[in-house]
């Protein structure tokens, strides 16, 4: 007889200890786990029983669940939903644990009990089982996944899904391709005539004449055109259709110029001052024999443009500001000691570190160079040339930054958008490859836009009155760059888009002739992202401007700041302003106080310049909230931007602290104001026989400006618990830096559920 060899079980299994308890003798039914997919999105790969770490201390509060990859983004479910917050940015196409994979910058696969470690790229190899997931992201976010219970052939699997998801190799394998398509054709019926009118769209995009037209006249630019010599890209492919030249200048005469410049980039009006002065941006001239005679031309068109002939001025931008690679290396360090480095390690030498990284100094040498065109500009009443190389970079930072401080209108929200949409998106400024979508030329990242968005924080920092929108909409829109649903970000010429906008039109069947905002639409488009309420967060409440309104007598009256006199030592810093100084009080100024600084650089001296002179008159004055404006570029006045760079941080979230604190009161007092206002509009006044009663209430709840609602008497001075520096982001589980104690052995010490599993004994192979 053949003796029978017991067979060796099959079965291996691999849910946690703790799922397999049974209480009481009932066995909870088991979650199904799925994604919420937009649509054209699926899922490409994804494991189960992974571990999402919360804290770098200890796995009390991590979170179970599943981890999937699809097309679009990198998904985690949880197993337990956490308890929502009562007060937090809600995305309409994102979930709390959801990344973009355009958002990915490194995939990083751990194996802790073989000591190795690797990043990867596409079509790339993984010879060991991960034990942990490393994401780092663009929106400097670093998340942190662990496979503990997981089959490691499953974890292996959907981390090279995520590695190769992250890296396409076309721009048309982006996912916001497939998501515009299916949403054309399945919003069909909502169409008339089979297109949707532009109408309802209040930001321009600058891609027909009638934009730049409106532009002209709000400006008064009388002297300039609308040209459409480049139409169909016939002259530059890197230019607009349709640009703003001066009048003096035929068409024949500009395509003639063009073959001189780089990229045939002739020059690109940019303002207008009411004084007649203009702001102009151009790209070097290559041919250097002719370069003289090409640059007269132009300086002589432009000074004919001007109504007093004033003469023209040139800034060469690439002679005296850092280079794209500089910006990219600042920015790389600073977001180190932020994000990467410790702070218990780095808490001593923290802010000779920020200030080494070279990041502020990059930031206060472009506000102090735009403030320097600005007086040219405003005090000379001259017109200036930006020049730069291609006229694709500095110039879109500098030229954005000189209209935001001369033009109230740009800092209005529209007025905002329309300037980017100008100045960087039409401008062509190269957005696929600052960004790095495509991750394939690191040498040409650099994140000039970012550094454009800080600036402007560092203006609304100091003049926190003189902006519509808020440092949340900054933020909001900087994350929108790793968004690839909308074509704001993606391109770097408007040429480029139209190519890929008509490749696209054909592999989805559209019509020729759609306007093509219906089918990829800008950024500019906030209710894709964010419900109404969300986007209530953009307002400033302490906004002074054209929708600012105050009620004087029973009357609703446009709001005017009362005109002040301040000592010319004081004036120039929103805080110092904003400390309740009153007309003629006499203030000590104490030895290297920020006041005796302010006197050194802007009291008067014998030998003073003309620039000098005309910043200390500007600063001796009141602020005019709807006129120019001139941040402070000194050292003490240019700040980390904290939401940017620490809203992930655990360490540096102060619970109920932070200037939400602020905005949390004023936007209460705004809206309680703004039912006020109602109320007042809605009461008739006396009537014969008839005494009509104020209405109860005023507009509803989903129609008012402000985010924070107004408070009854009965509700607590303090702020609400869910309010954190942070606010309207959360760091729980966006930031987790990886413990010392990283072996698997401390894991089974601190209390993890289970030290190896069954098939990772049976898999370990490298």
């Amino acid at each position: 007889m053949f003796s029978v060899k017991p067979m060796k079980p099959t079965f291996k299994c691999y849910l946690p200890p703790v799922q397999t308890d049974v209480k009481k003798n009932i066995e909870p039914p088991i979650k199904k786990l799925e994604p919420k997919l937009l649509p054209g999105e699926i899922v490409v790969n994804e494991v189960n029983f992974v571990r999402k770490c919360i804290s770098a201390e200890s796995n009390q509060d991590d979170l179970w669940g599943k981890l999937i990859c699809t097309n679009f983004k990198v998904s985690f479910i949880p197993q337990e939903a956490p308890p929502k917050q009562k007060s937090q940015l809600s995305h309409l196409l994102l979930g709390e644990h959801d990344i973009p994979l355009t958002c990915l910058e490194q995939v990083v696969t751990v194996n802790d009990t073989k000591g190795k470690k690797k990043v990867l790229g596409s079509n790339q190899k993984l010879k060991f089982n991960p034990t942990e997931l490393i994401l780092y992201c663009k929106d400097l976010r670093i998340i942190r996944f662990c496979f503990d219970e997981a089959g490691p052939e499953s974890a292996r699997k959907v981390c090279l899904a995520i590695a190769h998801y992250s890296h396409p190799a076309d721009l048309q394998l982006l996912f916001g391709f497939e998501y515009q398509g299916r949403r054309y054709h399945e919003s069909k019926g909502e169409r008339v005539n089979g297109s949707t009118p532009r109408g309802g769209m209040q930001t321009p995009i600058f891609d027909r004449p009638s934009d730049w037209d409106r532009e002209i006249k709000r400006t008064g630019a009388s002297e300039w055109r609308v040209c459409s010599v480049n139409e169909s890209y016939a002259v530059s492919p890197s230019l607009p259709e349709y640009i703003v030249v001066p009048v003096s200048l035929a068409d024949q005469d500009l395509k003639q110029f063009s073959t001189f410049f780089t990229d045939r980039r002739i020059p690109l009006w940019c303002w207008n001052h009411p004084n007649g002065s203009a702001l102009v941006r151009m790209a070097c001239v290559v041919d250097p024999i002719q370069q003289r005679k090409i640059e007269q031309r132009i300086f002589t068109a432009i000074t004919k443009s001007h109504p007093q002939r004033s003469e023209v001025i040139r800034s060469e931008l690439d002679k005296c500001l850092p280079n794209i690679q500089d910006i990219q290396s600042a920015f790389v360090k600073v977001r180190q000691i932020c994000v990467l480095d410790p702070f218990e390690e780095s808490e001593e030498r923290w802010l000779s570190s920020i200030d080494n990284s070279r990041w502020l100094e990059y930031v206060r040498a472009f506000l102090k160079h735009a403030a320097d065109i600005v007086y040219y500009m405003e005090g000379k009443n001259v017109s200036v040339i930006l020049q730069e190389e291609e006229d694709r970079d500095l110039n879109c930072v500098v030229s954005s930054l000189v209209q935001l401080m001369l033009d109230p209108h740009y800092r209005s929200l529209i007025g905002f958008q329309s300037l980017v949409q100008k100045e960087w998106v039409m401008a062509g400024h190269r957005f696929l490859d600052r960004c790095n979508h495509l991750k394939k030329n690191y040498k040409e990242e650099s994140p000039l836009f970012m550094l454009f968005l800080d600036c402007v924080w560092q203006m609304m920092n100091q003049y926190p009155a003189t902006f519509e929108f808020t440092e949340a909409y900054l933020t909001v829109l900087s994350d929108s760059m790793w968004i690839p649903l909308f074509s704001t970000f993606l391109f770097s010429s408007s040429k480029q888009r139209a190519q890929h906008l008509m490749d696209f039109a054909k592999n989805k069947a559209i019509p020729q002739g759609e306007d093509q905002v219906v089918y990829f639409p800008p950024v500019w488009e906030w209710s894709q992202q964010f419900s109404i309420k969300d986007q209530t967060l953009f307002n400033n409440p302490m906004y002074v401007g054209k929708g600012a309104a105050c009620v004087q007598n029973g009357e609703v009256k446009t709001f005017r700041r009362t005109k002040k006199t301040y000592s010319s030592t004081l004036r120039g810093t929103a805080t110092l302003m904003r400390n309740g100084l009153k007309e003629g009080e006499e203030t000590l100024v104490r030895r290297g106080s920020l006041m005796s600084e302010l006197k050194s650089d802007f009291s008067a001296v014998k030998d003073e310049s003309p620039s000098e002179r005309f910043f200390r008159d500007w600063f001796s004055r009141p602020a005019d909230q709807q006129g120019l404006l001139i941040p402070l570029s000194m050292p003490s006045h240019v700040a980390l931007w904290k939401l940017f760079f620490l809203r992930w941080v655990p360490e540096a979230c102060i619970t109920r602290g932070g200037s939400i604190t602020a905005y949390h009161k004023l936007s209460q007092l705004v809206d309680e104001i703004e039912i006020l206002q109602s109320q007042l509009r809605q009461y008739k006044g006396p009537s014969p026989g008839n005494t009509p009663l104020p209405s109860p209430s005023g507009p509803p709840s989903d129609q008012r400006r402000m985010y924070f609602k107004a408070s009854s008497p009965d509700d607590p001075p303090t702020p609400p618990d869910f309010l954190t520096s942070s606010f309207p982001f959360t760091p729980s589980g966006n930031l987790c830096r990886r413990s010392v104690y990283g072996t698997p052995i401390s894991k089974f010490l601190n209390g993890a559920r289970i030290w190896l599993s069954t098939e990772t004994l049976a898999n370990d192979t490298v």
